[in-house]
């Protein structure tokens, strides 16, 4: 068998989702060693802040959200979708993006913005001639509009994010970005796992979740606006969003840990606007990056392993059960939120211990992913499907 044949290359979930096991395993430990002086930063024009918020959310972060993509939008127009040497093609473009990371500073700036860029602009004229060449085939096109702005507003936002002027504003740009496409992919598949689950249908009202998307998109430009029409926006974001939880029978999804982690990951959206709200109000002084990272740790941290779980499992041909395995892992997350988020606030003599303990749960949940899903992501569907 060819290697461009090998089972990993047939759909972008495989590769890309394992590399984010390992991503979310290796990089929070990496950080840690720099915070903390035990490994020097990468020479280079942006800071160890930068780099970290970079490989978070356009290292990591981009390796579930390509993954993810690739698979979803070829579902969503009924084709056979990015396979063999293309997929190849982009994870080594990622793992080239990786390196000119860490070893920018021995870059001429020509080749450091190559090597930074191609990965992400490439993946996103891909995904965005999937959505756009077959457009009259998606089963979501009254609403993948929200996708076809936020995808090249991605590539916007990583230049920001390392510009030494506009770093906060890229920062909040990229959380914007991300926060839209969970918010999208959470009224779909909570839809899907209520009825699948419960049997019971929630609120899906075609004005509210247009209102919710349509608001959500002005946090893209957050960091160009006037604070007060910032908090004045999270505000009544979160209470929208607060709105449509109440019809979407949260108790009952608490019932199960794998739905009821994916509600909490939708709270977790909730707080970080209303602490954003907050922080327009008065200033108030928590302990570290607390809005950034009730978003990093309390919506991608607690969303993405139980996503990764149900897909790793239903798309490999498996039932889409979370064993005893599965569920320590969620578990471990939210201890990682907790010892990230909560701590520092009730102790903060003992915050590196806190930011420690927190980076350990990061490694240890997808650790403990990555020997468990890895395996299925190299091996052949065990339905006898070819994809």
């Amino acid at each position: 068998m060819k290697f461009s044949g090998h089972p990993v290359w047939l759909v972008g979930f495989r590769p890309f989702f394992t590399l984010a096991f390992l991503a979310g395993a290796i990089l929070p430990i990496v950080w840690v060693m720099m915070f903390s002086g035990k490994l020097p930063s990468p020479q280079s024009s942006f800071t160890g802040i930068q780099w970290h918020a970079h490989e978070m959310l356009f290292g990591f972060g981009w390796a579930v959200l390509g993954g993810f993509m690739l698979t979803a939008t070829k579902n969503w127009v009924k084709i056979r979708g990015y396979h063999g040497p293309l997929l190849m093609m982009l994870t080594l473009l990622w793992l080239v993006e990786r390196g000119g990371m860490w070893f920018a500073g021995s870059l001429s700036p020509m080749t450091f913005a190559i090597t930074n860029n191609l990965f992400l602009a490439t993946i996103i004229v891909m995904l965005l001639w999937t959505l756009l060449h077959h457009r009259e085939n998606d089963s979501y096109r009254s609403e993948n509009w929200a996708f076809l702005i936020i995808l090249p507003l991605f590539v916007v936002a990583k230049q920001l994010l390392l510009s030494e002027a506009y770093f906060a504003a890229g920062s909040s740009m990229a959380i914007a970005l991300f926060r839209m496409a969970f918010l999208v992919m959470l009224e779909r598949t909570l839809t899907q796992f209520m009825t699948n689950v419960f049997q019971v249908t929630i609120l899906r009202n075609v004005w509210l979740d247009r209102s919710i998307k349509l608001l959500a998109l002005v946090f893209v430009v957050e960091g160009f606006l006037p604070r007060p029409l910032v908090g004045g926006a999270a505000l009544l974001l979160a209470l929208l969003l607060l709105f449509r939880l109440v019809f979407w029978k949260p108790l009952l999804a608490m019932r199960r840990l794998d739905l009821g982690i994916m509600y909490l990951g939708y709270l977790g959206i909730i707080a970080q606007l209303l602490i954003e709200f907050v922080n327009t109000l008065m200033p108030v002084a928590w302990i570290g990056s607390v809005s950034v990272h009730v978003f990093t740790f309390g919506v991608m941290g607690l969303i993405i392993p139980a996503m990764l779980t149900r897909i790793c499992n239903g798309h490999t041909g498996r039932k889409v059960v979370f064993g005893r395995l599965d569920k320590l892992v969620l578990w471990i997350m939210m201890a990682g939120f907790v010892a990230r988020i909560v701590m520092p606030q009730l102790i903060p003599s003992l915050y590196m211990r806190w930011i420690d303990l927190s980076a350990f749960c990061w490694f240890a949940g997808f650790a403990l992913l990555a020997w468990r899903y890895i395996p299925y992501l190299l091996a052949a569907r065990v339905d006898g499907k070819e994809h």
